[in-house]
């Protein structure tokens, strides 16, 4: 291979790049983004850059001399519409076609949103870094907020906002916050911690409407509950980005089909938010949205990419993930399932710093760690094994 190309130029494009040069690929590797930002780090948005602590150029991943170092075409607020995988080409927003001899796809996700609403003024949505500068100046003005979603960015919005000091209402259709991510157990007692901190919880509720002319000025609630808001975020899920591969032989479902080793087709390997592929554990198909995994998965698929299919490595990841929200750094390893049953290890709830271990069938299936970081590592074998 002379040339690889990587689009997306998120953390797992650029490690995947990274990981090219260091195998020793001395080729042309060029890295295409749609967003005229360098490369940077998305989880400080909803915490540290929406809270003004953070000045946005803080966020960015490397610096120029990083990219010049490595030798990488670097092209931003390049937007790739379209890929033909037997022809190795690929389309750009402009008419132009780039052609390459080894492609990552690194897209990521594109934040769902609401059937209605997103129109009027007041009503966002945070993924990039300009959404997160556009809610940030609506926030100096104090503002009502009303958060939709309570998943890891909503709850990481509602914290950083009521850090602020602002009235702050959360949505969720599940029974508790992070439910779906860290069961019901422990979403109670990420309830009990907004609760503490004056969040108005909305929990089982959906969204129906908004009320507002020129801009929001309240969100319906499915039980008729009017919430005011001057500002709402939506933060309901995400995407993958795949609409640009449409008729490209690419396989595509919820994200880019690959197989055990990240491979797409010949050629093509995917990395981080979009890959969808075979977990060997849990023996189903699935992605995994997590900082971790975008850096851990690019390393592979940049490393399998080179080596071909005959030595391709399994990618088979013990998932970690963490949220920070007020005074509170949770973390997680493997899965935390909904019908798990959940047992204390180390700590005590009470006190806020606690370790605990999920079962299925009496089979640690993951862990998740309360202000507790050096104590959760020591159970990561346990979820290993």
């Amino acid at each position: 291979m002379e040339h690889i190309v990587v689009v997306g130029a998120s953390a797992a494009g650029l490690t995947a790049a990274e990981t090219f040069r260091r195998q020793g690929f001395s080729g042309t590797v060029t890295v295409l983004g749609d967003e005229l930002h360098p490369p940077y780090d998305r989880p400080p948005l909803s915490k540290k850059v929406l809270a003004g602590e953070w000045e946005p150029e803080r966020t960015t991943l490397r610096t120029e001399s990083d990219f010049q170092r490595l030798r990488l075409d670097l092209e931003l607020g390049r937007r790739a519409t379209g890929l033909n995988a037997a022809a190795r080409t690929i389309s750009l927003a402009g008419g132009d076609r780039l052609r390459y001899d080894g492609l990552i796809i690194a897209t990521g996700l594109r934040p769902r949103r609401l059937p209605f609403g997103h129109d009027l003024p007041g009503v966002h949505v945070l993924r990039t870094l300009d959404d997160a500068l556009t809610l940030r100046a609506q926030l100096l003005a104090r503002p009502r907020v009303v958060v939709i979603g309570a998943g890891f960015l909503g709850c990481e919005v509602a914290a950083t906002a009521r850090g602020l000091g602002l009235d702050v209402s959360l949505v969720g259709v599940e029974g508790a916050p992070l439910a779906r991510q860290v069961g019901t157990w422990a979403g109670g007692l990420v309830a009990d911690m907004h609760r503490d901190h004056g969040v108005s919880l909305h929990m089982g509720r959906g969204v129906v409407g908004f009320l507002g002319r020129d801009r929001v000025a309240a969100v319906i609630l499915d039980d008729g509950t009017r919430l005011p808001a001057d500002a709402v975020v939506v933060a309901i899920g995400s995407v993958p980005a795949v609409d640009w591969l449409a008729g490209s032989g690419i396989p595509v479902g919820d994200g880019v089909l690959c197989d055990g080793a990240c491979r797409a087709v010949p050629g093509v390997y995917v990395a981080g938010d979009v890959a969808n592929w075979p977990h060997p554990v849990t023996r189903g198909r699935g992605r995994l949205e997590t900082r971790t995994n975008a850096t851990e998965q690019a390393s592979t698929a940049a490393k399998n990419l080179l080596a071909g299919p005959t030595d391709a490595a399994a990618y088979s990841p013990i998932p970690f993930g963490w949220t920070d929200q007020y005074d509170a750094k949770i973390q997680t390893y493997g899965w935390c399932p909904v019908g798990a049953e959940v047992k204390v290890v180390d700590g005590d709830p009470r006190e806020h710093k606690f370790v605990a271990l999920y079962y299925i069938d009496g089979r640690v299936v993951g862990a998740i760690g309360w202000n507790s970081p050096r104590a959760l590592r020591q159970y990561r074998t346990r979820v290993a094994e």
